[in-house]
Order: C-alpha cells, then sequence, then structure tokens
C-alpha cells in the first residue's frame, strides 16, 4: 500500500505536472501565432492556467484519497502501546 503512494507521489504527480506544462505551452504558442497581446497574458491565460492547475489538484487529490483514508483507517485501528492517563 505504502508503494502505491510512493509511486503515485513520485511518478504520476511529475507526469501530471509536466501534461499541465505541455498544455499551456501549446496554448502559449497557438495564441502568439493568433496575435493575441500582453492583455491577454496577463488576464486570460493566467486564469486558464490556474483552473488548468486547479483541476489537476483535484484530479490528484482524487487518485490518492483511497490510498490515504486506507492509511489512516489502519493507525486508526492500531493497538496502543502505552496506557492513557484518565483525566
Amino acid at each position: 500500500m505504502k508503494n502505491s503512494i510512493v509511486i503515485k507521489v513520485f511518478l504520476v504527480l511529475p507526469i501530471i505536472l509536466f501534461a499541465d506544462y505541455i498544455l499551456m505551452v501549446i496554448i502559449g504558442c497557438g495564441t502568439c501565432l493568433f496575435g493575441f497581446g500582453n492583455d491577454f497574458y496577463c488576464g486570460p491565460y493566467c486564469i486558464f492556467g490556474e483552473i488548468i492547475l486547479g483541476i489537476s489538484a483535484l484530479f490528484f487529490g482524487y487518485l490518492m484519497y483511497p490510498e490515504i483514508v486506507q492509511l489512516f483507517k489502519i493507525l486508526k485501528n492500531a493497538t496502543s502501546t502505552e496506557k492513557q492517563k484518565s483525566l
């Protein structure tokens, strides 16, 4: 289980971020080709980049959610080695 978390963090996350980078490069080159000015890059392009990164973060969270829930379930059901003091 922990191996899948490590694989997702060190392999899947960089792939997602690289895909975001490539997508933003393609959009930037396309808008430059069509003659959009500097105002476009300071406004809609930045907003579009934030949306893409937000969607990627949600997707990565969706991929990691079952692993994290399972990890906390194991920790929650573990036996304690120390006795708890009552208040």
